[in-house]
Order: C-alpha cells, then sequence, then structure tokens
C-alpha cells in the first residue's frame, strides 16, 4: 500500500479543527504525526501532554543574551496541535515538530525580516471578506462556516480553501511571504526525511495557509541551504498560560476573541451537542448577573437563546455564532444596553482560566526558586488572574513556635520587593496610613502570564531571585551619576533585606558624598538614609554605619539652604522640596543638630534678601515646631503684608507660609486681620498684581478650608459669615474667569 501524507490544514487555536482532527486521526491512525512549531521544541512535548499539566500553557524560547527577545506558542485545550501530540503519545505514534528552529524564528525578528505592512494587507483582505460575507468580523464568518461544522471532511476543505485564498489574494504582497517560503521549504525537508524513517501514513498538521506551499511541487530546502539559516542560540522553556493573554484584546495575533466560549465550542462537539455552546454562554451570563445582584429569569435566557435562532435564520444559517448570542444577550439580558452586562461578557467569552504545570517541569533556575519561595511563604494561594488583597506584619509573632513562622510576613516582605526590583509585575505595594507604617505593609498580588515571561528574563541576572535582585542594585549602584540615585539604591536593599548589597551601596554612598551637590540631591538622599535608620531595625539591618553619612548630609544641608534661597520662583519649589525633607529627617533622629536647623530656619524666615516664599515656609515650619510664638508671627506678618512691601512679594510669603499647618493657621484671627488690612491699603494695580499669587497660594486649600478662611473673614468684616462663604466660594462669571485669565498671563516683570 503506498504511503499517504495528510496535509491538514487549521486554525491555531479553533475548536472543530481540533475535534476533526481528532476524528481524523482515529480513522487513518498514521505511523507518525508532524505538528507546525520550532523543531528543536519537540522535547517539551512529553510535558504538554503530561497528566499535571492544564491548559492553557505556552512554549516559550529566549535569547540567552540581552536584550532578551521572545517567541511565544500558546496552546488551549481546544488547539488543534495540542489534540495531536496528546493522541499521538496516547497511541505511542512518533510526533514531533517540524518548523524552523526557534533559534532562527529569533535571528528572523533580530534581522527585522517581518516588516511593517502585513497587517494592512491582512486587514484588507478580511475587510472585503466582511463585506462580502455581511459578518460583523472574519472571526463571525470562520465560526459561521468553520467552527460549526459537524462532518470532518468539510472543516478539512473548508479549512483548506481558506488558506488558499488567503494565500492568492496576500502572496508577493505580504512582507512576510519570503519567510513563509523559507519555513515551508524547511518544513517540506522534514516531512521528507520523515517519509524515509517510516513506511506508514503521515498526517502534518499546520496552519491552513502554508497548505499550498506544502503541497505539489514546492522546493525542498537542501541541507546547504539549512545551514545557511541564521541563528541565535536560544533557551527553551512551558510556562502556564492564561485565556485572557489567548485573547485579542492582549494583542497575541494568533489568538481569538474569546477563549472561554471556544472551549464551550469544543464541549459541545466531544458531547455530539452543537447547541451547547449557545445555551452555556447565555446561562453563564446570566449566572454572572445573579451573582452581582442583578436580576435575571429563566424565561429571558430562553428568550434569549429563540432570539439567537432567529437571528442566524436570517443569514440562512440554524445554529447562532458569538455575535447573535452577545446581540440576543444584549437585548434580552441587558435591556438593549450592553453596558449592563458588559462584565458578565467579558467573563464569559474571555474567561480567567490560566494553565498549569507539574512542579519542576522545564523551568529556569531563578523560575524554580521563584515557585520554591511561593510555597515557602505560603502565596500560592495568590497565583490568580483575580486581585488579592496582602497585608503584611513586620513584626515578629511571639505566639508562634518556629522562627520561620515568627517572621514569615517579614520574608514575605522581602520575596516581594525583591520581585519589585527584577520588574516582575506579581505584587503592587500599596501605601499605609502613616500609624501603622513602621510595621505594616499592604500588597495587591494578580498573577498574569507576563509575569512568567518576565521571571525567564531574570534568569539573565542570576540563578535565584536573590542573585538576581543583587546583579540589578549593584549595577544601578555603577551607573549612579548622583548621591540620590545611590541612597535610593540603599533604601531598596534594606526593603529587600539584602544586607549583603547595603555594605556594597554605602561604601559607594561615601566615595561621592564628599562631592558637591545640589541641596534637593542632598535632601532626598538624607531621606532615604534617614528611612533605612529609622525602619532598619525591624528588617533586621544594622544601621549604625549610615548614621555619620547622615550627620554628615544634614550638615551639608544645613549649610547650603541659606544661600539656595537666593533663587527666582522657577527655583524655589525645589527648595522648599529640600527644606521639607530635611526638617522631617531632623524630627526623626536625636542624634543630628536641631539646634543647628532651627537656627537656619530663623534666618531664612527672617531675611529680607532671600525669596519670600522660602521665608514663609521657613516661617510655617519654626511655627508647626513651637519655635515661634503667635506674637512674634503676627508681627512678621504686619512686616511681610505692609504697603511698602511689593504686592507680590508679600503674596509670595503668603503662599510660602500656608503650605504647611493649615489649620493652626486658620484658627488665628489676628492673620486674617492683617491680611485683610494689607489688602484695603492697596491700589487697584497692586491688588492686581497680589491677586494673581495669593490666588495661587489658596489653589491647594480643600473647599471646607476656604470655607472656614471665609467665615474668619465675615467675621471680621462684620458681616454674616455664612454669606460671606456662600460668596466667595460661588462659582465666578465668565467675565471674571476672563480677567484672572488676562492677569495670569500679564508678566509683571515688565512693570
Amino acid at each position: 500500500m503506498e504511503q499517504e501524507v495528510i496535509i491538514y490544514g487549521i486554525r491555531h487555536l479553533s475548536s472543530a479543527g481540533a475535534f476533526h482532527l481528532r476524528e481524523l486521526l482515529e480513522r487513518v491512525k498514521p505511523a507518525m504525526v508532524l505538528v507546525e512549531g520550532p523543531s528543536d521544541m519537540t522535547e517539551q512535548m512529553e510535558h504538554i501532554v503530561s497528566e499535571d499539566t492544564k491548559p492553557p500553557i505556552a512554549i516559550m524560547a529566549y535569547t540567552k543574551e540581552t536584550p532578551i527577545k521572545t517567541i511565544l506558542y500558546p496552546f488551549a485545550v481546544y488547539s488543534p496541535e495540542y489534540e495531536a501530540i496528546r493522541w499521538s503519545f496516547e497511541h505511542q505514534v512518533s510526533c514531533r515538530f517540524i518548523d524552523l528552529p526557534s533559534g532562527t524564528f529569533l535571528a528572523i525578528r533580530d534581522l527585522d525580516l517581518e516588516q511593517k505592512g502585513e497587517e494592512n494587507i491582512n486587514s484588507y483582505v478580511y475587510q472585503k471578506l466582511d463585506e462580502l460575507s455581511g459578518e460583523e468580523s472574519q472571526e463571525g464568518f470562520w465560526e459561521r462556516n468553520l467552527e460549526h461544522t459537524t462532518k470532518e471532511e468539510d472543516y478539512f476543505y473548508g479549512a483548506r480553501e481558506f488558506g488558499k485564498q488567503l494565500r492568492s489574494l496576500t502572496e508577493k504582497s505580504d512582507p512576510s511571504y519570503a519567510e513563509n517560503l523559507v519555513r515551508e521549504a524547511y518544513m517540506r525537508r522534514q516531512i521528507e526525511k520523515a517519509k524515509k524513517e517510516t513506511n506508514g501514513d503521515i498526517v502534518v498538521v499546520t496552519g491552513s495557509y502554508h497548505v499550498e506551499g506544502l503541497l505539489g511541487a514546492s522546493p525542498v530546502m537542501t541541507e546547504e541551504e539549512e545551514k545557511k539559516l541564521p541563528f541565535i542560540p536560544s533557551a527553551r522553556t512551558l510556562m502556564p498560560y492564561s485565556y485572557y493573554r489567548l485573547s485579542d484584546r492582549s494583542g497575541y495575533g494568533a489568538g481569538n476573541k474569546a477563549p472561554a466560549y471556544y472551549e464551550l465550542l469544543y464541549e459541545g462537539m466531544q458531547q455530539n451537542d452543537i447547541s451547547y455552546a449557545g445555551y452555556s454562554y447565555l446561562s453563564k451570563i446570566a449566572a454572572y448577573q445573579r451573582n452581582y445582584g442583578h436580576m435575571v429569569s429563566s424565561a429571558e435566557v430562553i428568550e434569549a437563546m429563540r432570539l439567537a435562532v432567529s437571528l442566524a435564520g436570517l443569514k440562512d444559517k440554524k445554529i447562532p455564532n458569538l455575535q447573535d448570542l452577545t446581540d440576543a444577550a444584549i437585548t434580552c439580558m441587558g435591556h438593549g444596553h450592553f453596558s449592563e452586562i458588559a462584565l458578565a461578557v467579558a467573563d464569559t467569552q474571555i474567561g480567567t482560566k490560566i494553565g498549569s504545570l507539574p512542579e519542576g517541569v522545564s523551568r529556569t533556575s531563578v523560575q524554580e526558586d521563584f515557585y520554591r519561595l511561593l510555597k515557602d511563604l505560603k502565596l500560592e494561594k495568590y497565583k490568580s488572574l483575580t486581585a488579592q488583597d496582602l497585608q503584611l506584619d513586620l513584626r515578629e509573632k511571639l505566639t508562634v513556635k518556629s522562627e520561620k513562622s515568627a517572621f514569615l510576613d517579614l520574608n514575605r516582605s522581602f520575596f516581594l520587593h525583591q520581585l519589585s526590583i527584577l520588574g516582575i509585575h506579581f505584587a503592587d505595594y500599596q501605601p499605609v496610613s502613616q500609624d501603622r507604617a513602621t510595621w505594616a505593609e499592604h500588597w495587591v498580588l494578580r498573577w498574569t502570564p507576563e509575569a512568567e515571561i518576565e521571571i525567564v528574563e531574570a534568569a539573565l541576572k542570576g540563578e535565584t531571585i536573590e542573585y538576581a535582585t543583587s546583579y540589578v542594585l549593584k549595577e544601578r549602584v555603577e551607573n549612579s551619576t548622583s548621591i540620590s540615585e545611590i541612597a535610593q539604591v540603599i533604601r531598596d536593599t534594606s526593603l529587600c533585606g539584602m544586607e549583603s548589597s547595603m555594605i556594597y551601596a554605602t561604601a559607594a554612598l561615601q566615595r561621592l558624598a564628599t562631592e558637591a551637590a545640589a541641596i534637593l540631591d542632598i535632601a532626598k538622599t538624607a531621606k532615604d538614609i534617614s528611612f533605612v535608620i529609622q525602619y532598619g531595625t525591624i528588617r533586621h539591618l544594622n544601621p549604625e554605619p549610615l548614621k555619620p553619612i547622615l550627620e554628615q548630609l544634614f550638615l551639608r544641608g544645613c549649610l547650603l539652604l541659606v544661600g539656595s534661597c537666593i533663587c527666582d520662583n522657577n527655583a524655589v519649589t525645589q527648595v522648599i522640596e529640600a527644606m521639607g525633607q530635611i526638617n522631617e529627617v531632623s524630627i526623626v533622629h536625636d542624634f543630628l543638630n536641631k539646634e543647628q536647623w532651627i537656627q537656619i530656619l530663623h534666618t531664612v524666615a527672617h531675611r529680607d534678601d532671600l525669596n519670600t516664599k522660602a521665608s514663609g515656609y521657613a516661617m510655617a515650619i519654626l511655627l508647626e515646631r513651637s519655635e515661634i510664638n503667635g506674637e512674634e508671627l503676627a508681627i512678621e506678618v504686619q512686616r511681610r503684608l505692609s504697603k511698602g512691601v511689593p504686592a507680590d512679594l508679600g503674596a509670595c510669603w503668603f503662599e510660602g507660609l500656608s503650605l504647611k499647618n493649615r489649620y493652626s493657621l486658620i484658627a488665628r484671627m489676628s492673620l486674617w486681620e492683617k491680611l485683610s488690612e494689607y489688602l484695603d491699603c492697596l491700589d487697584e494695580e497692586e491688588f492686581k498684581r497680589a491677586l494673581v499669587f495669593l490666588r495661587r497660594a489658596f489653589a491647594d486649600f480643600t473647599p471646607k478650608e476656604k470655607s472656614d478662611i471665609a467665615e474668619n473673614l465675615g467675621e471680621i468684616w462684620n458681616l454674616n459669615p455664612q454669606n460671606v462663604s456662600e460668596i466667595l466660594n460661588a462659582q465666578m462669571t465668565e467675565e471674571e474667569e476672563d480677567t484672572l485669565k488676562e492677569l495670569e498671563e500679564f508678566n509683571f516683570d515688565d512693570i
């Protein structure tokens, strides 16, 4: 009997393709099965179909040197390729991938042979297909004409014809056409090799586009040509995948719009019930709505199914497709509004399913370490597509027996911070209230297949999560150009619990600390070092070596502050930020020279040759720290807000004063009396000039604060405080807004 090679064209992630391919394999019982996929990934097949493997999963190949480049080959339970491999292993039939090796695919990508324009030609063809078929998308056309086929031969010839027509319309205009010819020549070489290895029939499973290229007299790649193929050394791994990633919303080109729905189609075919997907889809939407408090009756589900069948009938079809079902659900369960069922539709079409792999299967050392830590730290339940909150208490738990349990949350914190440093997006840190900031952390954990890719990429930085983190931190230190950048590294090392990295970064900071730096750079550095000293004990780090550095930085900040305040209004913002940070540091640590800092603040607050906004802010700090009394403040207010002081300087001083401790300022009636007297003494031009700066000063006040100020002014003016509040907080007229806009755009420096 003559050997037969059956080229079976499929669409990747096709439910009908998987089902009918299984039927063909059972009927033909080939001696060998060949599958489109990188030929050097055949070794992964036994893991792909392992009993402990739960699709969706993906094979990933990645370059061994930076910059990392990756390619992915995903499989769902309804992938024809997955079904072909599974059947082969069940029947102990030889099976292999036959496409170009992954290293060649990566090299082609590196050479940028995949030029722009491919999407345009394909989009144009699909657009014309939609117009001719009357469908809203080619997805709907494919489902209606191929996914609903109940006969094996209908799918076989339909998919082949689809690929043939697509090829004839796009070849030579498709930028990847040359690459496809190379791939097909290579696959034909693999087919010829297979024919020599067996006398039995061979089934080749490939995308429908390639069927014509593998048939007939197409050229076969020679051994010399194969040796000339570009190649980049690569590594391969198997990884869990998700239905969201498979959906076209995630950007995966070979995906489909509704992977969870396609699984329903596959289940229906296995049950020999072509209507199964339709009523299951509508029932799941109804169940979702009910779970979230929206009433959906059984009658509405029944009516939706009837309507969907009627919509299909308008196109001479008996089985509704996804668009028909969704339109019916909107009408009957969403009362004509898609927004009412949008979340239910997304959940039912895409789903939250994520695959899993047996422990130790085809993982890099970093992957192994990640999953080991995930298990040791009892975080496995958080490996979900659904976001989950994790509250950590970093303090030692005295009610447990083992040290591991006593410091479980602290070690969790170290692990999650290390992932953040590596750019592995598994956990997002959330701020906590100030009274719990020393010992509490709040994280939101959510797993994505992208995180798996990021873990694999970390393999080039170290063999474990900790080693890779150490490498990144060291690299950041070496590339730092300022002391604040190194201080941020030191802060990160404390969060990660990596004392050895902190020692290395501290030594680098000591070398740079004596060099000239701007006051904001010094202040940021001091703040980060202060953080490590303040919270180092709870993270089991020795902060003592950092104290002399902080003392040195604090002294430099004190000495630079006065000179830095001789600046314009553009630069004063950074000076004020630095002043606030140095002040925070001085409050926290007793070993710093607070008296020197207070003396510097007094100098800035009372000198007339400095930026008045900085002077006002220094006065606000002194007031907050109870270093001046009400009488001293009143004297300074009267001096700064007087007829002899230019309007912009007085208003800027008040703006600086109002940046801190607002409730205390609001409660001081004398302050508002002086401000009222100041505004009364200004002529029209001076008032307009002051108005611009005062409006900026009050811009960040809350409505409650503004209302309290208005009531104070009402009392000063002997008016009803409530009425004054309503008038001053009322919406400005269009004319008033135009006037203010003109004032703000006016250049007062020209006066």
